[in-house]
C-alpha cells in the first residue's frame, strides 16, 4: 500500500509539473509576442508616413521645374555676318599703332539690310561697333515675288554690282559680300555679277547701292497713271 500510495504521489507531482511548464511557455510566448506586434505596427505606420511624404516632394519638384522650363527667352529676328576682319595700322607721331577693322552685314530677311564697318584694338570691340553702325544705316529692300523688281548696277569707289531678277527655283546666284548682303535682305532668287574692284567692303557697299536705288512697281504704276495689272501686262 505504501508504493501504491507513493506512486500516485510521484504521478501527481509529474502532472503538476507538466501544467506549470506549460503555462510557462505560453507566458513566455505572449509576453515575446506582443512587443513584436507592436514594433511590426509602428513600422508600418512610420513606412506609411515616408511613402506619403515621397509624393508631396516629388510633386514640389515637378512644378519647380515647369515653372523653369516654360521661361522662354524671345527669339532676335536681326542676324549678322562677319564679312571681313583686318588688321590696320596708323602712323602717328610715336610710331605705327595697330588696330582692327571689322566689316559686318546686318538684316532681318524681310527686306530690310544694312552694312557696317568699325575699327577698335580689340576684334570684339570692333564687331559690336560695327553691328551697331550697320543697325543704323539700314535700308529698306522693294522684294517682288521673292526677286527684284528691275535690272539694276550699283557703284561703290572701283566696285561695280550687276543685279537682274531671276524666276523661281533659280536661287541665288552670287559669292562673297554680295551673297550675303542678298540673303539678310531677304531676297530668294537673283542673278548678279561683280566687276571693278575685289574688295569685299566696295562689293558689299555696291550691292547696297543698287538695291537702294530699286523702284518698286507701286510707284512707277502711280507715276504712269496704270494699275499693277496693266504694267505688269
Amino acid at each position: 500500500m505504501d508504493l501504491e500510495n507513493k506512486d500516485e504521489m510521484n504521478v501527481e507531482t509529474t502532472a503538476e509539473e507538466v501544467v506549470v511548464s506549460e503555462e510557462k511557455e505560453t507566458s513566455t510566448e505572449s509576453v515575446s509576442d506582443a512587443p513584436a506586434a507592436d514594433a511590426s505596427v509602428e513600422t508600418t505606420e512610420e513606412a506609411v508616413e515616408v511613402k506619403d511624404e515621397k509624393p508631396a516632394r516629388q510633386r514640389r519638384r515637378g512644378k519647380r521645374q515647369k515653372i523653369e522650363t516654360t521661361d522662354e527667352k524671345p527669339q532676335n529676328e536681326w542676324t549678322e555676318r562677319v564679312v571681313q576682319i583686318r588688321r590696320v595700322t596708323k602712323v602717328v607721331k610715336g610710331g605705327k599703332k595697330l588696330s582692327f577693322r571689322a566689316v559686318v552685314i546686318v538684316g532681318n530677311k524681310k527686306g530690310q539690310v544694312g552694312v557696317g564697318c568699325a575699327k577698335a584694338a580689340e576684334v570684339v570691340i570692333a564687331i559690336q561697333k560695327a553691328i551697331a553702325d550697320g543697325r543704323k544705316n539700314l535700308i529698306t529692300v522693294p522684294i517682288f515675288k521673292t526677286t527684284i523688281p528691275h535690272p539694276i548696277v550699283g557703284r561703290s569707289g572701283a566696285g561695280e554690282v550687276m543685279l537682274r531678277p531671276a524666276s523661281q527655283g533659280t536661287g541665288i546666284i552670287a559669292g562673297g559680300a554680295v551673297r550675303l548682303v542678298l540673303e539678310l535682305a531677304g531676297i530668294e532668287n537673283i542673278l548678279s555679277k561683280s566687276l571693278g574692284s575685289k574688295s569685299p567692303l566696295n562689293a558689299a557697299n555696291a550691292t547696297l547701292d543698287a538695291l537702294q536705288k530699286l523702284t518698286p512697281f507701286t510707284e512707277v504704276a502711280k507715276k504712269r497713271g496704270l494699275t499693277m495689272a496693266q504694267l505688269l501686262n
